[in-house]
C-alpha cells in the first residue's frame, strides 16, 4: 500500500464522504481529482484491503442484542490442510458457522477454548436458539455466553500501518455539502485529566449503566429498515453509488445524528493493511476494595471523589480506562468470568510486528499491575486463523 492509498484509508474509515460524488469530495480534500481517488479505493476494495464500504450501526439502538462466545472444538493437524481428507470437526465448525447469518465473528485462538464467535440476535433467546443449532450439527461443546457488562472502548479506526487511531482524533475538512460527516462514531470521549501519568478516556459504561441508554425499543418505519439493510451492504462501485444504492444521504445523516449509526466508512482487513499480528489479550482485575465497602461490582466514594467520574469508579472501570487509552487498542470490554476463565477485562491489540504486540502487552501488564498494585493475571489468546468476520445485516 503506497502513502497515497493510505491517506485515503485514513479518510474513508471513518468519514466516507455522504455525497452525491463521494470521491469528488474526498479528492478535494486530499488534493487530487475525482477518478485517480475512485481508481485507488477501487483498486483496495478488489485487492481486499476494504472488505466493505458501508454503515456500521450499533445493533442496541435497532433492538439487537450481541454476545460473545467461547467454546471448545476437537482440533486435527488435517484442519484445513490441502491434502485430501474427511471434513475435520472444526472444517465443518467453520462451515455450519459460515451459513448462520447471526454470527458475525468467527476466530480460532490459542487457548483451551479455542472457538470465540459472536452471534447478534433480537433477543436471549434467539442467541442460545443460534448456539444450540451450531452444537447440535457439530463438535462444539463447553459453550459460554457472555455479555458486555461494560465497553470501554470500540469502533476505532487503523491509521497508517503503525497504530489503530480512534477515529474521533482523525481531523477532516468539512463543508456544507458534507454535514453530518464530521464524527461517524459513537466511540470514547477523552477527558483532560490525568492518572498515573496516563490519559484516561471517559468509558462508555457511564452511559451503559444508565437507564436512559438502556432503553433500546426504537419506532423504525419500513422504509427506515429497508434503509439500514441497504446501508449494511457495500456500496456499488461507481462514481455515484448512493444515488445507484437508492438511498438518501440525508437519511444516513440522520441515523449518525440519532446514534443508530456508528459510522459510515470503510471497514478494512487488518492484516492486509498492515496490522498483520494481533491478539485477544484477557486480564484477571481484583478490586479489593469491594469487600470493603460491600457494593458489589462498584465502589461508590464520597466527598471530592463523586465530582470526578474516573475516581467514582471501581479498579475494573479504572482498567478498563488505562486499557482504552492505548491506541494499539481497537476493543476493551469487561465481561463476566467464568469456571476456568477467571478473566473479567478482554482487549484487542493490533500490530505491525509480533516484537512490537509483545511489548505491547508487556505494558499493559506492567500499567495495569502498577494500578492494581499486585501482579495481574492474564491470557493471550493469539489469532491462530480467522474463520469469518462479517457485517450483521439488520432486518434481512
Amino acid at each position: 500500500m503506497n502513502s497515497f492509498e493510505q491517506q485515503i484509508l485514513d479518510v474513508i474509515q471513518d468519514a466516507f464522504p455522504l455525497a452525491e460524488r463521494p470521491y469528488a469530495v474526498l479528492a478535494e480534500k486530499i488534493g487530487s481529482d475525482e477518478t485517480t481517488v475512485f481508481d485507488a479505493v477501487e483498486k483496495m476494495r478488489a485487492s481486499g484491503v476494504i472488505r466493505r464500504i458501508g454503515g456500521v450501526y450499533d445493533s442496541k439502538k435497532l433492538g439487537f442484542i450481541s454476545r460473545l462466545c467461547a467454546g471448545k472444538v476437537l482440533t486435527s493437524s488435517l484442519d484445513f490442510s490441502a491434502e485430501p481428507h474427511a471434513q475435520t470437526a472444526m472444517e465443518n465448525f467453520a462451515t455450519v458457522v459460515m451459513s448462520e447469518p447471526s454470527i458475525t465473528h468467527n476466530y480460532i485462538r490459542s487457548h483451551e477454548y479455542n472457538v470465540w464467535f459472536t452471534v447478534i440476535a433480537e433477543n436471549e433467546s434467539a442467541i442460545q436458539a443460534v448456539v444450540d443449532r451450531v452444537c447440535a450439527k457439530t463438535d462444539l461443546h463447553d459453550v459460554h455466553v457472555m455479555s458486555a457488562t461494560r465497553k470501554f472502548k470500540i469502533n476505532t479506526v487503523m491509521k497508517g500501518a503503525s497504530v489503530p487511531v480512534d477515529s474521533r482524533q482523525l481531523a477532516v475538512g468539512r463543508n456544507s455539502d458534507e454535514r453530518g460527516t464530521e464524527r461517524h462514531s459513537d466511540n470514547l470521549v477523552i477527558l483532560e485529566a490525568k492518572r498515573r501519568g496516563t490519559i484516561i478516556s471517559r468509558v462508555d459504561a457511564w452511559l451503559e449503566e444508565s437507564s436512559e441508554f438502556r432503553k433500546t425499543a426504537v419506532d423504525l418505519s419500513e422504509s427506515d429498515k429497508i434503509r439500514i439493510r441497504t446501508a449494511c451492504e457495500d456500496i456499488p462501485h461507481s462514481l455515484t453509488p448512493f444515488k445507484d444504492w437508492g438511498v438518501s444521504c440525508e437519511e444516513l445523516r440522520e441515523d449518525i445524528d440519532a446514534k443508530r449509526m456508528r459510522r459510515f466508512g470503510a471497514i478494512l482487513r487488518h492484516q492486509d493493511a498492515g496490522f498483520a499480528f494481533n491478539a485477544m489479550v484477557c486480564f484477571r482485575i481484583v478490586d479489593s476494595r469491594k469487600s470493603e465497602v460491600g457494593r458489589g461490582s462498584n465502589v461508590i466514594l464520597s466527598g471530592e471523589a463523586t465530582k470526578d467520574p474516573v475516581k467514582s469508579c471501581d479498579l475494573i472501570a479504572q482498567a478498563g480506562s488505562l486499557l482504552a487509552s492505548n491506541p494499539h487498542i481497537s476493543h476493551c470490554y469487561e465481561r463476566p468470568s467464568f469456571e476456568g476463565f477467571p478473566y473479567n477485562v478482554y482487549a484487542m491489540m493490533h500490530a505491525n510486528s509480533a516484537e512490537l504486540l509483545d511489548q505491547i502487552i508487556a505494558d499493559c501488564v506492567n500499567a495495569l499491575s502498577a494500578l492494581q498494585q499486585s501482579s495481574v493475571e492474564f491470557v493471550v489468546l493469539n489469532s491462530v486463523r480467522e474463520l469469518k468476520k462479517t457485517s450483521f445485516k439488520f432486518f434481512a
